[in-house]
């Protein structure tokens, strides 16, 4: 089982920025790739973002493409989603998750074996 924490959630005015975090105390972080979902009211969880278990590779929605970034520190057991040019439509809560393939060939391919607890991300316009 993998712990996932996560922080960094907020609310936020449409163009600002917020950077979420979430940090697995696993010595075995570095085993798994790592991606971001969110859910919106009333809509399905939709696949945000993913990291390979290197950073070497990196996928995002169409809808954030160009806008957040994903990272990851694997000395802190932490990754990063660095959110800029929020809009209201971005308004969700977040989740990240671990995948234990580690090197998904795509975002399609990110398969969510463990879940963070989620945090609130509010875009106002």
């Amino acid at each position: 089982q993998v712990q996932l924490v996560e922080s960094g959630g907020g609310l936020v005015q449409a163009g600002g920025s917020l950077r979420l975090s979430c940090a697995a105390p696993e010595r075995t972080f570095s085993d798994y790739a790592m991606g971001y979902f969110r859910q919106a009211p009333g809509k399905e969880r939709e696949f945000v973002a993913a990291i390979s278990w290197s950073g070497g590779r990196r996928y995002y929605a169409d809808s954030v493409k160009g806008r957040f970034t994903i990272s990851r520190d694997n000395a802190k057991n932490t990754v990063y989603l660095q959110m800029n040019s929020l809009k209201p439509e971005d308004t969700a809560v977040y989740h990240c998750a671990a995948d234990r393939n580690p090197a998904p060939l795509s975002g399609s391919y990110f398969r969510a074996d463990y879940w963070g607890q989620g945090t609130q991300v509010t875009v106002s316009s």
